[in-house]
């Protein structure tokens, strides 16, 4: 086919007969896919297309025929589903559209990212898609690229990023946002894995480019990504609060070698009148002119009018350059307005310096962006009234061709020209197809075809349709002209001598040449002749050559027989051409290509698979085969290095590709390496890592690349001194022997080895000379049978391996020796390293004599005594010759304990069962149970086999001497009793009456109570879950929660200003304020500041722990905004306090209290980031154990005054005295709200308060509390008859008791069971305020009388006249027993104890979902402990005790009004506090010994500790063995956090309070900065000066 035919792209199957049919056109190339294309690249070496398609991606040639093919979907997946997608549940096939298709060329490979599995992405073979480098779904978020949303955009481009001298392949993405994405906006991926890095990790954590101003309020569609002169670029449009009704198009802008992108700069682009045209669609760079040419469409709901605009480069960088110039250097304005986002505040940053930051820096500004009145102009060069989406463009013959490609399926030619003609589409590529072009519309590497994405099939050139030329140069197609001496309508690049004058003819005034005649009129082709014609311009033509095609055709005979394949040998992954002999059947057929050659498997060697490979062949109908023998080896089998490559047998022509770092076939790599020289030596491994001083010892090198053959090796040394190299013990490029030689001292250093060619390697690792001292040999002697394990101890003994060392015992090797005299002379012991260095220790050992037994008793063992006694044996020399541990004894087959060692005796202790003998003895006596064993010493290699002993089982003793010495003394003992009994019986009668009486009446006393408490139990149980269950869980705001956890503590508590969030600035001032508390913020993210801020405020003494908590919690709200900032303070700063516990203090008391500021930053960033955990899981919990608790309290009396209740769990809080009470249903009528009644459950021992209380809880339980009247704003009215009575805690009728006044209760006035009360609130009309004034001063008053009382009247101050009458049973029944009351506590306990352990097991449970800040800091505290020695376990413990536990959980316990809108009383409190200090005392690690003096509250829980205490730590061990939560990870979750939630906190109120701070103390910290070399180069002090200044409006030089 012609070149000169476009090539298509197609979505649906439509055959190519149709695009041929009846027109006659000339049909286009096309490739068709069964799913949607998403993306379509071309390689630029090889010129190959790759398409990503939903479910496929796709390899084509150049002229669309496809290669390789690889399936990507449908998928198992879920949009919640954290990959591997094994894990997750309910998932189902889901299609997997193609987000991101870029080539790296560099290393042959195709980053293919799909909308599966979090947007994770792949590395495809770039010669073979169906071929997978890279996949890996377990490493977390930190991998997540694309999005799986359909609506979410991603562009990429490919770049650099460089970290301690190397260099790495990234690439750049630009991504919008999705429900379940990050929110990064721009991020770097790297493509390798490096360090902690993996591939596709975001390796630049900028939360400028990710948090405020962009994410809550905007979405972000990405269009387009280059770069260009060391600056790339995104194209994108910008979406108001998910509308498309106020798009914005913005190109940003940043450095390729920023790292922290802190050049990040936006430029708006408008684009037609008013900003007509106002969202991007496509985007194509035109590098020749350097112009950026975009399709822009109005965002209104009417998408049919588009318009082309084009931008200068030049004028975008100018643009951007003002920008930074107008922010780092003249406060924002430009021509006097100031038009840049942020405010910016006036820097000392001379514009000569300008350069010098072009690229940003940490203590400026970032991200930068310009208002609307400073975008970047363009008129429509271009308006159609069709909705455009794609666009590209050409430059052919010096004109700018645009190609336009429409949502209607139309692709226009536009050529873009100043001038008369102005810009118009003089030509469609093919016919109206009627669907949408994707934006994937572009041009090949010759820019001779054009490739075109849609959903039809669509013709793109005409020029061969024209077949005269007056319709050829009508067409007015810049790539359309007349060839003139071929006559034919083509490209100018088509036509032979066209450079020629009128030779190829294109004019917008449509001229043509005519031929008039020409002479001679026929000329022979094989003859060269001049050929005369006469044109309408008369030109002279010769060279006309005409050439004759000649095809040559040869048989191939088929033959049956084959031999002599060539080539024998074919490498794996080559496509490899056979060509072989066929011999003497010519009547045989070969059934090829309807058959395929058969191979199986001959033999199988190491690298190489020798193959039969199998021709099918026909002779009449009858098939057979032929066959022939080929070798298929693979070079990089073994050979993972290229020294191994290398040697490998020339005949299978392996090289090392440093491309591919592989060894493989030559004609694999491309291009072929010139260099064969193999890359520098790499040592990973030296054996042994010490060595004597003296030398002489072999050590072993391991690594790569250590040679070809042992004649490779030039040089070693080590730790400078020469090596000798061992050749025998070489082995190809793995390893290297070597005796090393000697050291003028004791000395370390690396192993440095140079290999032929004089490439050298060196060790990362480091061998150390060092001089063994051996001191001590114990024991120092052992018996003459040998045997005897002796140690040495001494200094560095560990210089060598173990078949370095030998050691000999006077001169003898140790496992040989052998002795005559004992006890011999002390022998010295001498250890030898290697060749030259030997050790001695003088006199250190000698043989004495064998140990010999003399005697044993008892002869005979019972199961008894064994158990009770030791058993002796006697001799002499035990001591000498063993130990108490080295000794062993035996009876039968059962080894006995030695207890003790004496050099005559031995203790054993015999075994308590019955041995078993190896035989069986001659001497057994069956008729007594008992059996001969034998009794064996063993020491070392000496056995001695002492005697046999008796093991008894049955007791002998006669029934003559067990009868009377069991009775006589039983018989004696009966005597003595009765004869007592008898004497006292008289006496004890009398006083067993008495104390029978007593009994009797504590017994009934008891029971009764016991009873009432039991049935009160059973009452208060009685469908308790269904009422916690009623209403919805009030869980406070994010605000209303920091505010309470933060600041309600505080002196101030709910008044303090965070909470009331009001700032008394003059109305004047706020503007100039804001600013300057703006400029502080940027300050305060200078990691070099605020590190120098906080150390000079806790070395001030006058800096309290009071401030210091309150401090925290300013700058928790302050940095809010940046909570990935916030998080590495607090590492940074806690790193400093870990190294100050454990070099000089004790670990242990690390993070127990909140001493220091970072202290207090650990407890908000744990409030903060579990804020979600308690809404989603441990809330409920939580929610439903408060109400259980103030349901059981509630349910009994609770004395108002002494705060003491009925049922409770604490002691203290206990009511002790038996209050006589009835339970009352109220009929409750609320004034002004209708005629329905709710029935109420109270005491009528409450107070009218109480009354109240439970009456606003019950009427109102569908609000939360601050919803809710309060008790002193209504009144509760009783209308018993035609007349009410208002009821009031003390009035005029209140009971009085001597000088005690008693609390009125409902059944002071006598309020009976279904009584009707009503519930009013009080009016504020100011009459009625008067009298609620009068009569809330005169309760006040009474109430302020010390002598009120509620239920219970204090024990000592009964009246004396009371106490000094009556008889001793009278005090009894008057004052309860006490310890009785106690089992209240149980029963209260009994009932609250599922929802107890409902809450521990929300909070320790690992199983379900843990709090990735959780994870991430107890990962931390692990990392930590492992650099130092003496953390031990007990400690790490404890610090995650005191980290989570400790801070956060305790507190909420203790607090829940800190999470829920609830009110907690005191009595509940107590509750709480008793449940609190359970929590608390499960997390320690020490034992909790009980004891009857033990506080009834840690009794109370005693028996459920350690179930508790067992869930914690499996708590902790189970967050160990959890996947890592990673940096990335974690701070993307806390950039969430801070997108969420940051906008509700008063943070300007925060930097007013924190500034208060810095005024305080502002000459030391001007002094620290002063002081810091960093902070000196950012002229930090210089800043807060400006800043003090503007905030205390003072007038300065600066």
């Amino acid at each position: 086919m012609a070149s000169w035919v476009s090539i298509l792209l197609f979505l649906f199957w439509l055959s190519v007969s149709q695009a041929q049919g009846g027109s006659g056109k000339i049909p286009t190339v096309e490739f068709i896919s069964e799913t949607l294309i998403n993306n379509v690249v071309q390689d630029p070496q090889t010129g190959r297309i790759y398409l990503g398609a939903v479910n496929n991606i796709f390899q084509l040639s150049p002229s669309l025929q496809k290669e390789a093919r690889t399936e990507t979907g449908p998928k198992k997946d879920a949009k919640t589903c954290t990959p591997p997608a094994s894990g997750c549940q309910d998932t189902v096939l889901m299609p997997n559209s193609n987000k991101l298709l870029l080539v790296h060329p560099s290393n042959g490979s195709l980053i293919v990212c799909g909308s599966r599995y979090r947007g994770i992405c792949s590395l495809l073979n770039l010669s073979n898609v169906e071929q997978e480098l890279y996949y890996n779904d377990n490493k977390g978020e930190r991998t997540y690229v694309a999005s799986i949303e359909d609506n979410v955009n991603v562009v990429s481009v490919m770049s650099n990023y460089t970290k301690n001298g190397r260099t790495f392949k990234v690439f750049l993405v630009g991504k919008g946002y999705g429900s379940l994405d990050s929110t990064k906006l721009i991020s770097t991926r790297i493509l390798e894995d490096y360090q902690d890095w993996v591939v596709f990790e975001n390796i630049i954590e900028a939360s400028a480019v990710q948090t405020a101003p962009f994410v809550l309020k905007y979405l972000h569609d990405f269009q387009h990504a280059f770069k260009e002169d060391g600056f790339v670029y995104f194209l994108f449009s910008r979406t108001l609060d998910g509308t498309d009704n106020k798009n914005l198009t913005f190109v940003s802008r940043l450095c390729e070698n920023d790292q922290h992108y802190y050049s990040y700069t936006e430029l708006q682009l408008t684009c037609g009148t008013n900003n007509r045209y106002n969202k991007v669609q496509a985007a194509y760079v035109t590098f020749p002119g350097k112009e950026l040419a975009r399709v822009m469409s109005q965002s209104d709901d009417d998408e049919s009018d588009s318009a082309l605009c084009m931008y200068p480069l030049n004028s975008i960088n100018q643009q951007l350059m003002d920008i930074i110039s107008a922010c780092y250097s003249d406060s924002g304005e430009i021509s006097g307005q100031c038009l840049i986002v942020p405010s910016c505040y006036p820097f000392p940053l001379q514009k000569d310096a300008l350069g010098n930051f072009k690229c940003g820096a940490e203590h400026l500004l970032s991200p930068l962006a310009s208002k609307p009145a400073f975008a970047l102009k363009a008129d429509a060069a271009l308006t159609m009234s069709v909705h455009l989406t794609a666009v590209t463009v050409a430059v052919e013959n010096d004109h700018t061709i645009a190609f336009l490609g429409s949502a209607n399926g139309e692709v226009f030619k536009v050529h873009l020209r100043p001038g008369e003609y102005g810009n118009e589409p003089y030509s469609y590529v093919g016919n109206n197809i009627g669907e949408k072009v994707n934006k994937n519309l572009f041009l090949d590497q010759s820019q001779s075809h054009l490739y075109i994405t849609t959903e039809k099939r669509v013709p793109v050139q005409t020029c061969l349709e024209m077949k005269d030329c007056q319709s050829c140069v009508g067409l007015r197609d810049p790539y359309c002209g007349w060839c003139v001496l071929e006559g034919r309508c083509t490209r100018r690049s088509e036509c032979r001598r066209a450079e020629e004058k009128n030779g190829w003819l294109w004019s917008p005034k449509q001229q043509c040449v005519k031929i008039v005649s020409f002479s001679p009129s026929n000329l022979s082709c094989r003859k060269t002749g001049k050929v005369q014609l006469c044109l309408f311009l008369t030109q002279t033509v010769s060279d006309f050559l005409c050439s004759l095609l000649l095809s040559l055709f040869s048989l191939h005979a088929n033959c049956p027989r084959f031999e002599n394949p060539d080539p024998v040998l074919i490498p794996v992954g080559y496509k490899t051409r056979i060509s072989f002999e066929g011999i003497n059947l010519k009547h045989y057929q070969v059934n090829w290509p309807h058959s395929t050659p058969n191979m199986h498997l001959s033999s199988r060697e190491r690298n190489t698979l020798f193959l039969f490979v199998d021709i099918p062949l026909t002779e009449k109908r009858k098939n057979t085969t032929g066959s022939f023998l080929v070798t298929l080896y693979n070079c990089a089998v073994e050979r993972n290095d290229c020294s191994l490559c290398k040697n490998a047998d020339p005949k299978y022509k392996c090289v090392w590709c440093s491309k591919k770092l592989a060894c493989v076939y030559e004609k694999l790599c491309d291009p072929l390496p010139s260099n064969t020289e193999c890359p520098d030596p790499e040592i990973t491994n030296i054996s042994p890592l010490f060595g004597p001083v003296l030398g002489g010892i072999s050590i072993t090198i391991s690594g790569s690349n250590l040679g070809i053959d042992q004649g490779d090796i030039k040089s070693i040394r080590v730790a400078g001194k020469p090596c000798i190299h061992e050749p025998e013990k070489y082995s190809v490029s793995k390893r290297v022997v070597c005796e090393i030689g000697p050291a003028d001292k004791a000395d370390w250093g690396e192993v440095e080895i140079e290999v032929n060619g004089g490439k050298r390697g060196t060790s990362s690792v480091s061998f150390t000379y060092r001089d063994p001292m051996p001191e001590e040999v114990m024991p120092n002697r052992g018996p003459k049978a040998g045997g005897t394990l002796i140690t040495i101890s001494g200094l560095f003994l560990n210089a060598g391996s173990k078949e370095d060392v030998q050691v000999t015992i006077g001169g003898v090797n140790c496992r040989e020796y052998r002795v005559d005299k004992v006890p011999s002379d002390p022998l010295d012991v001498v250890m030898k390293y290697g060749k030259r260095t030997t050790k001695s220790i003088p006199a250190s050992f000698r043989f004495v004599e064998n140990p010999t037994v003399q005697d044993h008793q008892p002869k005979a063992i019972t199961a008894l005594r064994a158990s009770h006694s030791l058993f002796p044996l006697q001799g002499r020399g035990f001591s000498k010759a063993m130990t108490t541990k080295e000794a062993q004894a035996f009876v039968g087959d059962v080894q006995c304990v030695v207890n003790t060692l004496q050099d005559d005796k031995l203790f054993l202790e015999p075994p308590s069962t019955t041995p078993r003998a190896p035989t069986r003895s001659k001497h057994q006596h069956r008729e007594t149970g008992s059996e001969n064993l034998e009794l064996m010493i063993k020491f070392g290699k000496g056995e001695w086999v002492v005697d046999s002993v008796q093991y008894e089982t049955k007791n002998d003793f006669p029934l003559y001497i067990i009868i009377p010495a069991v009775i006589v003394p039983m018989l004696l003992i009966i005597t003595i009793s009765v004869y007592c009994y008898r004497r006292k019986s008289q006496q004890a009668e009398r006083e067993y009456e008495k104390v029978k009486h007593q009994l009797e009446n504590l017994e009934e006393s008891v029971r009764d109570r016991c009873k009432k408490e039991f049935t009160d139990l059973m009452i208060e149980m009685e469908d308790h879950t269904n009422d916690l269950n009623e209403g919805r869980i009030p869980f406070l705001d994010y605000k209303t929660y920091t505010d309470r956890v933060f600041f309600l503590p505080s002196k101030d508590g709910a008044n303090d200003v965070m909470i009331t969030g009001k700032l008394d600035i003059p109305e004047a001032r706020k503007a100039t304020v804001i600013q300057s508390l703006n400029q502080f913020s940027n300050l305060l993210n200078s990691k070099t500041f605020l590190i120098n801020f906080i150390r000079t405020l806790e070395r001030s003494h006058d800096f309290n722990a009071r401030a210091k908590v309150y401090f925290a919690s300013l700058l928790t709200v302050a940095l809010h905004g940046k909570l990935e900032y916030y998080t590495d303070i607090m590492r940074t700063l806690l790193l400093e306090l870990m190294e100050e516990y454990v070099n000089s203090k004790n670990p242990k008391l690390m993070l127990r209290r909140s001493e220091t500021v970072v202290e207090r930053m650990l407890c908000n960033w744990m409030s903060i980031c579990l804020y979600q955990f308690l809404k989603d899981s441990a809330g409920e919990p939580l929610y439903k154990l408060f109400k259980a608790i103030k349901h059981q309290i509630e349910k009994g009396p609770v004395d108002v005054r002494v705060k003491k209740a009925k049922y409770t769990l604490n002691d203290t809080g206990l009511l002790g005295d038996d209050v006589e009470y009835s339970v009352l249903t109220l009929q409750v009528l609320v004034q002004g709200e209708g005629p329905d009644v709710t029935p109420v459950k109270v005491l009528n021992c409450d107070t009218i308060s109480q009354v109240k209380e439970k009456i606003i809880e019950q009427v109102y339980r569908n609000l939360p509390y601050s919803q809710r009247p309060k008790v002193d704003s209504v009144t509760l009215e009783w209308r018993p008859g035609s007349t009410g009575q208002i009821l009031s805690d003390l009035d005029l009728t209140s009971q009085k008791e001597g000088r005690w006044k008693r609390i009125n209760t409902l059944a002071h006035y006598n309020v009976r069971d279904n009584a009707t009360l009503v519930l009013s609130k009080v009016q504020h009309t100011q009459q009625n305020y008067d009298q609620n004034q009068e009569n809330h001063e005169e309760r006040n008053a009474l109430l302020e009388d010390d002598k009120v009382f509620h239920l219970v009247r204090p024990t000592d101050e009964l009246d004396e006249t009371k106490s000094k009458r009556g008889s001793i049973k009278d005090k009894s029944m008057t004052k309860a027993i006490t310890e009785i009351y106690l089992t209240r506590l149980l029963s209260v306990k009994g009932t609250l104890q599922q929802f107890v352990d409902d809450f521990f097991r929300s909070v320790l449970c690992s199983g379900a979902v843990v709090p990735p800040a959780v994870k991430y800091f107890f990962d931390f505290l692990d990392e930590q402990a492992l650099k130092h020695n003496n953390v031990d376990e007990e400690t790490i413990h404890i610090w995650k005790t005191n980290s989570l536990p400790l801070r956060f959980w305790v507190n909420i316990l203790k607090n829940p009004h800190f999470i829920f809108d609830v009110h907690v009383s005191e009595v509940v409190d107590a509750s709480l506090s008793v449940i609190a200090q359970t929590f608390m005392d499960a997390c320690t690690k020490s034992e909790h010994k009980l004891s009857r003096d033990s506080p009834s509250n840690k009794l109370l829980y005693a028996k459920e500790i350690s179930t508790y205490k067992k869930m914690v730590d499996d708590y902790y061990k189970g967050i160990r063995q959890m996947v890592s939560v990673s940096d990335q990870d974690m701070n993307t979750h806390l950039a969430e956090v801070s997108r969420s939630h940051t906008d509700k906190l008063n943070t300007h109120v925060a930097l007013h309070q924190l500034y208060q701070y810095a005024s305080k103390y502002y000459d030391g910290i001007i002094a620290s900065l002063e002081e810091d070399p960093a902070a000196q180069s950012k002229q930090l002090a210089l800043r807060l000066q400006q800043i003090a200044a503007a905030l205390e409006n003072k007038v300065t030089d600066l």
